[in-house]
């Protein structure tokens, strides 16, 4: 079955950086879309960034200038490096696998938690 597992996640001072990073099983890794997503305590899940099969990106306008995404398709990996981390950048991150840019995604991690203490 489709497995995503995310890691690295942790407490960080502000200004600081994490690096996350999901590994995919289960499902032809170069064919889909991946994403992170966060969600805040009392709040909806968001989009962080997303990258297309190719390589193409996308990124929250909050998150701009401060977040990297990028993908490994032979070691079937996503990764997201946080820079200058944010209190307001505290959520639960979630990688996702979806279909196409455009899609919803199929399959999603169980999460890890980000705290950014100011």
């Amino acid at each position: 079955q489709v497995q995503l597992v995310e890691s690295g996640g942790g407490l960080v001072q502000a200004g600081g950086s994490l690096r996350l990073s999901c590994a995919a099983s289960g499902l032809t890794f170069g064919s889909y879309a991946m994403g992170w997503y966060r969600q805040a305590p009392g709040k909806e899940r968001e989009l962080v960034a997303k990258i297309s099969s190719g390589g193409s990106t996308v990124y929250a306008t909050s998150v701009k200038g401060r977040f990297t995404i990028s993908r490994d398709n032979a070691k079937n990996t996503l990764d997201l490096q946080m820079n200058n981390l944010k209190p307001e950048d505290t959520a639960i991150f979630y990688c996702a696998a979806a279909p196409s840019m455009i899609r919803r995604a199929d399959y999603w991690g169980q999460g890890t938690q980000v705290t950014v203490s100011s």
